[in-house]
């Protein structure tokens, strides 16, 4: 995904992050008569873990079981899953149509 801002951009895959201010910002010169002499990919900058994240899956689960187990609360229930379902379905139909689309609620 990517976001561009007022102040620069960032980039962000599942695992990376990478940002580029405005400052540092490659300000081409379009000339038809040569290819551009600019590596517009080489302002990014990887940005730096700030700590170790567990699998989100696998923390979930657990939290599951103990609710299975220990009677322990589990605030996802059926109409939750059934949310996300929805927001992923609607994100594949935004994607394909090209536009944003309202939530409609369950």
């Amino acid at each position: 995904m990517q976001v561009d801002g007022t102040k620069g951009s960032a980039i962000v895959g599942l695992r990376k992050c990478w940002v580029q201010s405005a400052a540092g910002t490659p300000k081409p010169v379009w000339n038809p008569d040569i290819d551009s002499p600019i590596d517009f990919y080489a302002g990014w900058q990887e940005v730096p873990d700030q700590q170790d994240y567990d699998n989100a899956f696998k923390i979930q689960w657990e939290m599951f079981l103990r609710h299975v187990a220990l009677d322990e609360p589990f605030r996802w229930t059926l109409r939750e899953g059934a949310k996300g379902v929805q927001l992923a379905e609607l994100g594949l139909q935004s994607w394909a149509e090209r536009r944003w689309l309202d939530v409609p609620p369950l």
